[in-house]
């Protein structure tokens, strides 16, 4: 994501596909391990009883034995597609074109700080306001207490 005159955020995510919310976020200035591996900390210690398998690209950040590690120290599946077919980043893939369309590309982010204020604006309105017609027209937070509902 550029910012300024010729500056890049990058920003990692990971998506809960039962409930299509962003369950942890970070906005970093490398598209690095760190970024990628402080994501997976945040969701982990947020639902650390949760064993979901986890779905990504090829990308060199969940290709490393140090990202192997991390998942089967949590009890988790990583599940990636072969070469050239993104079937397993599909959902993602999809939630970047949503973030782009609606917030991103419709403005100009003159520092890092206003790209970041913008990130976590969108990101709260889409878990708690955006209504998706998959998520039989919830928002995915009502879409998830729905889900937990239906459980018990």
């Amino acid at each position: 994501m550029k910012y300024g005159v010729n500056n890049k955020a990058y920003l990692s995510a990971i998506l809960d596909l039962g409930d299509k919310s962003v369950v942890s976020f970070v906005l970093g200035y490398s598209n690095n391990n760190e970024l990628v591996f402080r994501t997976f900390d945040i969701a982990h210690e947020k639902y650390q009883n949760a064993k979901p398998i986890f779905h990504s690209d090829r990308g060199f950040q969940y290709t490393t034995k140090a990202f192997k590690k991390k998942l089967d120290d949590a009890g988790m599946i990583q599940s990636m597609s072969r070469v050239s077919r993104c079937i397993d980043n599909g959902p993602m893939k999809a939630f970047w074109g949503m973030l782009k369309s609606e917030m991103y590309h419709l403005k100009r982010f003159n520092s890092y700080d206003e790209l970041e204020a913008s990130v976590i604006d969108y990101i709260d309105y889409y878990n708690n306001h955006r209504y998706q017609r998959r998520l039989n027209c919830m928002t995915p937070m009502e879409y998830r207490q729905y889900l937990m509902n239906q459980a018990v």
